[in-house]
């Protein structure tokens, strides 16, 4: 959530940043700030008429009294009413604000995203070579049919060395982020909605997510579950920057209709992530961006695979952040580069939706911490790109030599059946 007042005190240079990511239709500033007024208007009413019943109940009561003090309590009780309801709207209205972006983000949508990094070279093949779902299922590492007899389109199922390499990524891992001062989170898989209202998921993505019947929805990415962690809490200046990573299976809708070449497991409603969480004081945030862009690339990087960063334009942005960075591995099947970690940073936007703050030693003044996410990693584009990438002409696979001391005997291929 915005501040309100830096919007009132900056409402031109909000507007101009705000358009880099949404059309002029979609963005109505002078209604939050007519509605705002509306409100203090409200609340300065009914704070001089609880005074002025206050003074009453102070003096002996006469019938003029007795009637004026009538009056006052149902002129208060419409006001409360009213100012409710303006409120309530205010507050849809704020939380449907997305952030600002940073400066050096560009406008538009995801065709204006920049590369920034590349790592290694376009694999070359002196063979034919297959993608990624002709391999898992002539390994026998995945089972797609069952899935699909299982739960539907869309699902996948891991099996034998399938399931022990995508288990070996998860603790490469983990063993990367504990040795780099992460402490590791195994959190709820569910959540509440007032959660998924702090991290920023609601009420943009409701549809996008699967709900229950008891009003709890799945957790799309543990960056949800992360971002309430402190919930409504004041930490101290020396607790931070508080350092987490989580693992957590993921589900979303991914409503519409899959293109051809995601089948497989490029896009799915379930798949592992292990995500890295930062809470810090606001002037450290962007120094632990930079530190969280290093732990993905280099966790990337130790795979071997080739892959590039780029820097999103405005409108390919989470609504919550004001910089993201992709990066992206190739999937040679499809000659693109598809998305294996998004690299954040909120500043205080999430912290001011769920309250999370600090006590500033130098001021002794409560202060909103600043909020930073990043995938590390997602591994359901990793293990095809590792099958396409590394694969052989006799149809085996080089498993990444990060990953064998996590496989049973160092397995160092897997070989066709």
């Amino acid at each position: 959530m915005l501040d309100i007042k830096y919007i009132r005190d900056n409402e031109a240079k909000v507007k101009t940043a705000l358009l880099k990511r949404l059309a002029p239709e979609d963005l109505d500033l002078a209604s939050i700030l007519a509605l705002d007024d509306e409100r203090k208007e409200a609340i300065k009413k009914v704070e001089e008429l609880k005074s002025e019943r206050n003074k009453f109940s102070k003096i002996k009561p006469d019938a003029a009294t007795i009637a004026r003090m009538k009056s006052l309590g149902e002129e208060i009780a419409a006001l409360d009413r009213s100012l409710a309801k303006i409120e309530l709207e205010f507050s849809a209205k704020m939380l449907a604000l997305p952030n600002i972006p940073a400066d050096d983000v560009v406008a538009g949508g995801k065709e204006n995203n920049q590369v920034i990094y590349t790592f290694g070279e376009l694999p070359k093949f002196t063979f034919m070579p297959k993608d990624h779902v002709e391999l898992a299922t002539s390994l026998d590492i995945i089972d797609y049919e069952r899935a699909a007899k299982m739960s539907g389109s869309g699902f996948w199922i891991y099996k034998g060395v399938g399931a022990l390499l995508e288990w070996a990524l998860l603790n490469y891992f983990i063993d990367f982020h504990t040795q780099n001062g992460y402490t590791f989170i195994i959190p709820p898989f569910l959540l509440n909605e007032a959660s998924a209202t702090a991290s920023g998921h609601l009420p943009k993505f409701y549809d996008d997510l699967f709900w229950t019947e008891d009003k709890l929805c799945l957790n799309a990415t543990s960056e949800m579950m992360l971002g309430n962690y402190h919930r409504d809490e004041i930490l101290t200046e020396a607790e931070l920057p508080h350092k987490y990573f989580a693992y957590s299976p993921c589900f979303r809708r991914e409503a519409g209709s899959y293109r051809k070449e995601e089948r497989g497991m490029i896009r799915g409603h379930q798949f592992n992530k292990v995500e890295m969480f930062q809470y810090t004081k606001p002037e450290e945030s962007w120094s632990a961006f930079s530190d969280m862009r290093s732990q993905a690339e280099k966790l990337l990087a130790g795979l071997g695979l080739h892959f590039q960063t780029s820097q999103l334009a405005a409108g390919d942005c989470s609504a919550a952040m004001v910089k993201t960075l992709d990066l992206e591995v190739w999937i040679p099947s499809m000659g693109i580069y598809k998305e294996v970690s998004s690299v954040s940073n909120a500043l205080d936007y999430q912290c001011r939706r769920g309250v999370m703050r600090f006590k500033n030693k130098e001021t002794g003044k409560t202060e909103f911490m600043h909020t930073l996410n990043g995938s590390g990693l997602a591994t359901s584009r990793l293990l095809p790109a590792i099958l396409e990438q590394f694969q052989q002409a006799d149809g085996s696979v080089i498993i990444p030599e990060v990953l064998r001391r996590f496989m049973p005997n160092n397995l160092a291929v897997i070989a066709v059946k």
